[in-house]
């Protein structure tokens, strides 16, 4: 195997990388040797990483994830070789060529075996999924928390826009996208009412994504006041917490309820208080709820005679990916999403940035690689 299009003059051998190993609280950084490149596979220098909330929960020892790994999927970097004779292409078809500026979708998938042919990529049985992959062999670096990523055959990848700034672009490839997959569940919206649960950056998103899609109710849940202040910056009609719920629809004309409910807190109170309230022939869409969680109750007879409908969604697949990109190019001048990354740490600084993720006020903390 051999590296093609960037002579290996330019590249290092090996980089830095913010390692986990299972122990909480704790990231180690080490060097891992860069890879030679089969067919199809394709290096990324990495420009910035932003961590997700599952990153947090994952250090913190509240999700389980293989280990070693490099965390961090919600990555933006420039494409620094390309392994194999053929130029690849992106999402849009357009062809891929060192130097360009991409993200890509959180699981690669094979494109043929079981689940992707029931259009759940996200759920291929031979995936690779960045940020959440133990370390094999020249596989180490699949991860954004590391100044170079490996990305494999079968990666949906899509160039930036270049005035889309890296802290609008970042998140693209988790939030965005999960909300563009949760969106189109929870379709028709155009003239439409969508209560939103959770005032994090899935639920910010959701905001100002509905509000694109025509949403004329926009109704965001959520305990704290000052996220719930931020939703409506983001295109919320109205704001709530669980307790006054049924009064704000009511006080929106809302009578026989919302048509659709993306539940993204993942707090099954939350997801209790608002079921009831769904119109006869709504839609609930569930994808806040990530981690173990206590069993809840329902009455299935509701479901039956009220025709709702349910659908859970985890991840996405590659169009949704494309979708968010054409949303935040043509949208993120008209909501506030570069300053939903508080602040910016270097990489070798990840243990910082990991306490600071912990703060409720910080939707997103951002990474920053430093070598030139």
């Amino acid at each position: 195997m051999e590296r093609l299009r960037l002579s290996e003059a330019f590249l290092p051998t090996s980089c830095t990388a913010a390692v986990f190993s299972g122990e909480t609280h704790h990231l180690e950084l080490n060097q891992i040797p860069l890879p030679m490149l089969g067919a199809g596979e394709i290096l990324v220098k990495v420009t910035a990483c932003t961590l997700c909330g599952s990153d947090l929960h994952s250090v913190e020892g509240r999700r389980k994830v293989p280990v070693p790994t490099i965390l961090g999927h919600e990555i933006v970097g420039q494409i620094a070789a390309i392994g194999g004779d053929i130029t690849p292409a992106d999402l849009a078809n357009a062809p891929l060529h060192v130097g360009d500026l991409v993200t890509w979708a959180v699981v690669a998938n094979c494109g043929k075996c079981f689940y992707c042919e029931r259009d759940l990529p996200q759920k291929c049985l031979h995936s690779v999924k960045y940020g959440h992959e133990a370390f094999r062999p020249g596989k180490e670096l699949l991860g954004g928390l590391a100044e170079y990523c490996l990305l494999v055959p079968g990666t949906a990848i899509i160039k930036l826009p270049p005035h889309l700034p890296t802290s609008v672009a970042c998140p693209a490839s988790c939030a965005t996208s999960t909300i563009a997959a949760v969106l189109e569940a929870a379709q028709p919206l155009k003239g439409r009412s969508i209560c939103i649960l959770g005032a994090g950056m899935l639920g910010l998103t959701a905001c100002a994504m509905s509000r694109s899609l025509g949403a004329t109710h926009v109704i965001c849940v959520d305990p704290q006041p000052f996220r719930r202040e931020l939703a409506l910056k983001f295109g919320a009609t109205h704001t709530s917490d669980s307790m006054q719920l049924g009064e704000t629809l009511r006080s929106a004309g809302l009578l026989h309820g919302v048509d659709a409910v993306a539940e993204l807190s993942g707090n099954n109170s939350a997801f209790e208080s608002v079921w009831p309230l769904v119109r006869l022939g709504g839609t609930i869409v569930l994808a806040g709820s990530v981690f173990p969680s206590p069993a809840i109750g329902m009455a299935l007879e509701q479901l039956v005679r009220r025709q709702i409908t349910m659908r859970g969604v985890h991840n996405y697949g590659p169009r949704h990916l494309r979708t968010a990109i054409e949303f935040l190019a043509s949208e993120h001048q008209n909501y506030p999403f570069e300053s939903l990354v508080k602040q910016w740490f270097p990489l070798e600084q990840i243990s910082e940035a990991m306490t600071a993720g912990k703060e409720p006020s910080a939707i997103r903390i951002g990474i920053t690689m430093t070598q030139e």
